[in-house]
């Protein structure tokens, strides 16, 4: 059984439209989405802004609720879970949101941020218990446990995404959604935390979803990874192998696009392939912008085909893979 698993998931948006709502459409986020999860797993989503692995990570968080689809955690169709069954679920999965500051009230001190979880999921806790047990956890998030009574305004930003890390791990998950968790964070502060991710889930056998747009960090983190574009999942497979040898265009744009250490060493293409902006709305939704693109991709219905013998795990959405 795996501990988190996704099914058809989608969702669509309103757009446009005056000021009374004439002609508003709806936008296509997210398309027929699935993966799965198992303990102590990272599985990464990928892609560029916008491409809908965002809006994938709220509605497993049931922050959003999803058009189509099936959530189950635990073996446990979530959902329509709504409620007193929904909070109770929630104990098992929490979200490390992207901005540490946005994401902790102003207004209360860092006792209580990291502690209001605990009184919702472990009421019988008195305040001094409380008290321990959020000490407790910001120590484990390398914080002091004399943080506590301050606020996060006098934090730095890393200090604050530790905070925010350690409000999460307070109701002891199974599983943290953590939506581009190190993205507003300087380059030697995302070494830091993304090592203490790696600490966290070696001590406690976490899981993880991790929502970025940075394949270098996805690299460092990730078991499996799935490739975003125009809200459909267009690869995926174990990390090592998609980088090593990507089997849709598009996956192997956003690696052409890395920067790297040497000019030599870059790939060519990818930038050019990413700048244009156009997506298909029948068909691969790529075949616009795709080099390989052939008649038949205009028929295409966006399906994961499996790889050939000696790749079960990996799948592209392409008819015709590199």
């Amino acid at each position: 059984m795996s501990l988190l698993r996704v099914e058809g998931l989608s969702k669509s948006f309103a757009s446009g439209g005056g000021l009374w709502g004439g002609g508003r459409r709806r936008v296509q986020a997210v398309r027929d989405v699935g993966f799965a999860i198992e303990k102590g797993e990272t599985l990464a989503i990928v892609g560029e802004s916008g491409s809908g692995k965002s809006t994938t990570a709220r509605m497993v968080m049931r922050l959003i609720e999803p058009d189509a689809g099936r959530i189950e955690l635990l073996g446990e169709d979530i959902t329509h879970l709504k409620g007193r069954g929904l909070r109770q679920r929630r104990r098992h999965m929490q979200m490390v949101f992207q901005d540490p500051y946005a994401s902790l009230n102003p207004r209360m001190r860092i006792e209580h941020t990291v502690g209001e979880g605990l009184r919702v999921h472990a009421p019988e806790l008195n305040r001094r218990a409380r008290r321990e047990r959020v000490a407790q956890v910001l120590e484990m998030c390398g914080m002091p446990a004399s943080a506590m009574d301050r606020y996060p305004h006098q934090f730095s930003g890393g200090q604050r995404q530790r905070i925010g890390i350690a409000r999460a791990l307070a109701v002891e998950p199974d599983l943290l959604v953590l939506d581009e968790p190190v993205s507003a964070l300087d380059v030697s502060v995302q070494a830091q935390i993304l090592n203490l991710l790696a600490e966290l889930q070696r001590e406690k056998g976490l899981a993880y979803l991790f929502i970025s747009h940075d394949l270098s960090v996805v690299r460092q983190v990730a078991d499996r990874v799935a490739v975003m574009f125009a809200g459909r999942i267009v690869e995926t497979g174990p990390i090592e192998a998609v980088y090593a040898r990507p089997r849709h265009p598009y996956t192997r744009a956003l690696l052409d696009a890395r920067p790297a250490e040497h000019p030599s060493r870059r790939g060519r293409g990818g930038e050019r392939l990413l700048a244009d902006e156009g997506v298909a709305e029948t068909g691969c939704a790529f075949r616009l912008r795709c080099p390989h693109a052939q008649a038949d991709c205009a028929g295409f219905d966006g399906r994961l085909v499996a790889a050939e013998a000696g790749e079960a795990s990996r799948a592209a959405a392409c008819l015709h893979p590199l």
